[in-house]
């Protein structure tokens, strides 16, 4: 519990990640997913929460929460190219994260 002034600092997916990723899903639903993985050569099936941003920003203000900031931030300048997305060259941002500074009311 916080007390009230306090900050929550959040990363979620990008909700319009989903929606390019399953372009015939609807992408206004709270939606259960999975997807297969590897990493170090071993699979993984990863299971994520699809939420649109109606969905996060109702359930922040319905927990006692004031959205501070909202951001979609650029991979760090000293980012390996191997671990960047395809076709970065020039472009300052990505829809793959969104960040919350969240306080408590």
């Amino acid at each position: 519990m916080l007390k009230p002034g306090g900050r929550l600092i959040m990363s979620v997916n990008h909700p319009a990640g989903y929606a390019i990723v399953y372009p015939e899903a609807d992408d206004f639903a709270v939606t259960k997913y999975s997807e297969d993985y590897t990493f170090d050569g071993q699979p993984v099936w990863l299971t994520f929460w699809h939420r649109p941003l109606h969905a996060m920003t109702d359930a922040f203000a319905a927990a006692g929460f004031h959205i501070a900031t909202i951001s979609e931030p650029p991979p760090a300048p000293d980012t390996p190219p191997e671990l960047t997305p395809p076709n970065m060259e020039g472009h300052l941002a990505f829809m793959c994260f969104l960040f919350f500074v969240l306080e408590a009311v």
